[in-house]
């Protein structure tokens, strides 16, 4: 599933293989490493895709400090939710795509400028 808003682009992709290349793509179409953010469920994995694609994790920047401090005591299905809404997804669309998360699949967002 793709979503566009106002402020952002997500892509739901079934891999990191497929999020790599998604990534690569948004770099080809002009975002810079500041405004593609790479998400899976695993922390892990995450870090591993946002590193192998020049991409970004969602941090304080994101988040702002309350958000990122909360995200310690929160469970990982919450912290990837505050994730999603802070770079200008809904709660409903956060829930949607916290679900595919879930099922293993890996999630690219490309934030526009504001």
């Amino acid at each position: 599933m793709e979503s566009t808003n106002q402020k952002a682009y997500a892509k739901v992709t079934d891999n990191g293989t497929q999020a790599v290349q998604e990534v690569q793509s948004l770099h080809s179409s002009g975002y810079t490493q500041e405004h593609i953010f790479v998400l899976a469920h695993d922390s892990d994995r995450t870090e591993r895709i946002a590193s192998a694609s020049d991409a970004s994790e969602v941090g304080m920047k994101e988040e702002g400090a309350f958000d990122t401090i909360a995200n310690l005591f929160r469970s990982r299905g919450d912290e990837l939710r505050a994730k999603i809404q802070s770079l200008g997804f809904t709660e409903a669309e956060a829930d949607f795509y916290e679900k595919q998360l879930d099922q293993g699949k890996v999630l690219v967002i490309a934030k526009k400028d504001e």
